[in-house]
């Protein structure tokens, strides 16, 4: 999410909004230089902040009219992931609440989840299948059968449901979405730094396509979303009075198939593998739908493969993930 973090800091001040963001250590001049640049263009302040210190928020939420959660817990390599994992998550995401709550100024709280609260669905068999806003990955046989990385899925669902509990019970007024695999470069001043974790992901098929067949195999699709999309949806549905509940952010639901036949076309010269076949799908089986987003008036920017995929290869360049 840092590149994430970085666009919408720069779209609220470009919107004429204060913002105050949050860091572990400001003194991190490499890790943070984008917020630096970004306070030559309108009023940031940068706050440390620590999702495990009760309070911490405190300062960081004080006079703001909206707060928005971006930051949890992730730690996918664990022995113990209910104890690194999950449980940090919701108290993270619950610390940050809290101080909106001390606070008495925030209108509104809009939580980044992730779509795999939504997909993760091992009972949907066959294909046709289109998710919103009333799907939830399965906690129960998630945490029974434990497959790879299925802490994750159980994190979003259970801090997003605490986040709920707890907004009912203090009148706070919270919107949760949901972003799928979001693609697109983080700001320049961060290519050095720091690597949004989607990048490698979406640009695995002009390597291998590892990353991506899981997905796929968990989905029952890839689907797809730019990180400006991302961005401008956030801000919308803090704006936009009537928001409420979940919303999925989802421009294209795609398949490996698809992507790999477009990048080929596109980009000739790194010789991407179109000879691939066995349980991959020639289209989506599960679709997420954005349907209540865009019902409300949002519109997103980017709904083609080209588009989404216009700054991701360059960006991939500079990181040194695609060869030049």
């Amino acid at each position: 999410m840092g590149g994430a973090l970085g666009r919408r800091t720069r779209g609220l001040i470009e919107k004429g909004y204060a913002v105050k963001t949050t860091v572990r250590n400001p003194e991190d001049m490499a890790k943070n230089s984008n917020f630096t640049a970004l306070q030559a263009i309108g009023t940031l302040e940068i706050l440390r902040t620590d999702l495990d210190e009760e309070g911490s928020f405190d300062d960081a939420v004080a006079g703001c009219d909206y707060a928005f959660l971006v930051a949890a817990s992730v730690n996918l390599t664990s022995e113990n992931p209910e104890k690194d994992q999950i449980e940090p998550s919701v108290r993270g995401t619950l610390n940050v609440m809290r101080s909106c709550v001390k606070a008495g100024t925030v209108r509104r709280v809009v939580l980044t989840s992730s779509a795999s609260s939504v997909y993760v669905r091992p009972e949907l068999q066959g294909d046709g299948h289109v998710l919103d806003e009333d799907s939830w990955s399965g906690v129960e046989p998630l945490t029974a059968d434990k497959p790879g990385f299925w802490a994750y899925p159980v994190s979003k669902v259970l801090l997003e449901k605490e986040a709920c509990r707890f907004a009912e019970e203090h009148g706070i007024s919270l919107v949760t979405v949901c972003p799928v695999l979001t693609v697109g470069a983080a700001p320049a001043t961060r290519i050095q730094s720091q690597t949004n974790v989607s990048v490698p992901a979406s640009l695995s098929l002009l390597s291998v396509f590892g990353v991506l067949r899981s997905i796929e195999m968990e989905t029952g699709c890839v689907p797809l979303v730019h990180v400006d999309d991302l961005c401008r949806a956030e801000v919308f549905v803090a704006e936009a009075a009537a928001a409420a509940g979940r919303y999925i952010c989802c421009s294209l639901n795609s398949t490996i198939v698809e992507i790999a036949g477009f990048l080929a076309a596109k980009y000739p010269q790194y010789d991407v593998n179109t000879n691939i076949s066995g349980e991959l799908l020639e289209k989506p089986r599960v679709c997420l739908s954005s349907a209540k987003l865009v019902g409300e008036g949002f519109e997103f920017k980017y709904k083609t493969l080209d588009e989404i995929y216009h700054d991701n290869v360059e960006y991939g360049k500079a990181l040194g993930l695609v060869p030049n």
